[in-house]
């Protein structure tokens, strides 16, 4: 378009100036208003062209825009798709969790009532076992108080000492009262209180005696003699021969046994420790196949 204006302008000016001489004044000058015309014409031209540019060039980067916007959106969506696809892997996972711990639950409720049943039976055996032993610390007690009783007339009391320990009441005796010096004979002494020991023993039918030696660590040795094992299990068994020839004592219900020096109570750095280890302990106790029996559950009662 704008090069037909030129065409236009350069033919109507050729034409002007090849008549000039020949054309009127009226003429030429209406050829130079088309001239004027058309050159403003071609201005307004190239200005619609400039504005148009620019608006496709506006265009162009308006499209550019919304592309990019478009691919945005594209990956919102994307997004928003993997997202619901997580939710709905989430959904079934938790539904099927759901349905795991309903059956935990029913299983835990029964294992519960399980457990319920089987803590009120040992409830119940607690109690039986904290009853019998009521029941024993009762025994014990009161026969360590007849013991006290019957022993306390004519016996000095650093020679005899009673003492309730756990499940058994045990005598000891002092080495001085029983024995000889340096031997496993009983003194006239030691039979008197074996004799009051014995009516006790004897009023307890259900009770075993057991008889412990004890010596210090003065080493021994003689034609009869070994060491202090000997004499320890020597000087029980006089105990035990005594309680059962001459106070008729269930032998059945007696044990004899030597610990020799060791289990010491005091040291036996001085003589006032050696003294308190040279020793024979009596231990009254329940007979163990009535203390087994005593643990066993199937003996609790329902």
């Amino acid at each position: 378009m704008r090069n037909n204006l030129i065409f236009k302008l350069f033919t109507l000016l050729m034409v002007a100036g090849m008549a000039t001489s020949c054309v009127s004044k009226k003429v030429h000058e209406d050829l130079m208003g088309q001239l004027k015309n058309a050159q403003m014409e071609n201005e307004a031209a190239e200005a619609d062209v400039a504005r148009l540019t620019r608006q496709f060039s506006s265009c162009e980067q308006e499209k550019a825009r919304l592309e990019a916007n478009l691919n945005a959106r594209q990956e919102q969506v994307n997004s928003l798709n993997d997202q619901v696809a997580d939710l709905r892997k989430t959904r079934d996972q938790s539904l099927q969790q759901v349905g795991d711990l309903t059956v935990l639950n029913r299983d835990a409720n029964q294992n519960v009532g399980n457990t319920l049943q089987q803590l009120q039976g040992k409830d119940r055996y607690i109690r039986y076992l904290q009853n019998a032993k009521s029941k024993a610390d009762s025994i014990n007690l009161a026969l360590a108080v007849n013991l006290k009783g019957v022993l306390k007339d004519g016996i000095d009391d650093e020679d005899v000492e009673v003492k309730v320990d756990k499940t058994v009441v045990f005598i000891n005796l002092s080495d001085k009262m029983l024995y000889q010096s340096g031997s496993y004979q009983i003194t006239e002494r030691a039979d008197e209180v074996l004799g009051k020991i014995a009516t006790i023993i004897k009023s307890r039918p259900g009770l075993e005696v057991m008889v412990e030696g004890y010596t210090d660590n003065d080493p021994i040795s003689s034609a009869c003699i070994k060491d202090n094992w000997d004499l320890s299990v020597l000087r029980s068994t006089s105990v035990v021969k005594a309680l059962q020839t001459q106070h008729n004592i269930d032998p059945n219900r007696l044990i004899a046994a030597g610990r020799g020096q060791y289990n010491a109570l005091a040291s036996n750095a001085t003589a006032e420790g050696k003294a308190t280890n040279r020793r024979t302990r009596i231990i009254i106790m329940p007979k163990l196949n009535e203390f087994y029996d005593l643990l066993n559950p199937s003996n609790a009662p329902n």
